[in-house]
């Protein structure tokens, strides 16, 4: 079944690097970044993890927790790490899924349903299970991205989306092209002149009446 924006995000009990946990209960009240990955010991994805936990910081501080996946078993997921590790110079903090049987990728309609969890798959057999899930605190898919396998994905695009997502959830609210956190955003067309005077009252420009330019709100 497709997964969709807006939809909740589904839940699932699963071995991971820290333990058995239930992605649900394991978000709390976070918002959580979702990664995957179709294989251990691949090389992009190397550089991911790697980038991902010297990043870490920065979503704990906007109250984001991360998780990996890999269709790998947990046990190869420890012996990947130490390469990450060694290659990148910081170490995986925070944890990995292992989902040999595919079923947190078939859950997430990363790959096809009938595909099997033979231990004989390929990288280029999980090409698919290269993808972003950014999922809020009500556990309702917020955004999605999916990579080729030959391109790196790009964490601090992930961190800009989750300052947007989030911005625009608590101020109705958009963000324009190439926005970045503290720059003017775009009062949302469902907010009336009226309504935004009393919520913006120091005005704004708009240079059609539909583009309506306001300061990012506090």
């Amino acid at each position: 079944m497709a997964v969709r924006i807006g939809d909740e995000a589904p839940d699932f009990s699963a071995d991971t690097t820290e333990g058995t946990l239930q992605f649900h209960s394991w978000i709390g009240d976070s918002w959580a970044i979702l990664f995957s990955h179709p294989k251990d010991f691949t090389p992009v994805c190397t550089t991911e993890l790697g980038y991902m936990a010297k990043l870490k910081p920065e979503f704990e501080r906007r109250n984001c927790k991360v998780i990996g996946l890999s269709i790998d078993p947990v046990s190869d997921h420890h012996a990947w790490m130490g390469d990450i590790e060694e290659t990148q110079g910081c170490a995986v903090n925070y944890p990995m899924i292992g989902d040999p049987d595919l079923h947190v990728a078939k859950l997430y309609d990363m790959i096809h349903p009938n595909a099997s969890g033979d231990k004989a798959r390929t990288a280029a057999d999980n090409a698919t299970i290269r993808s972003v899930f950014l999922i809020g605190p009500d556990k309702k898919v917020k955004a999605m991205l999916t990579y080729p396998m030959s391109t790196g994905r790009n964490f601090d695009e992930v961190l800009r989306l989750l300052d947007s997502c989030q911005l625009t959830a608590k101020h109705k609210v958009a963000t324009p092209v190439n926005w970045k956190q503290g720059e003017d955003v775009i009062i949302v067309p469902a907010v009336s002149d009226a309504d935004a005077k009393a919520k913006f009252p120091d005005g704004w420009k708009a240079p059609k009446p539909y583009l309506r330019i306001v300061p990012q709100p506090k």
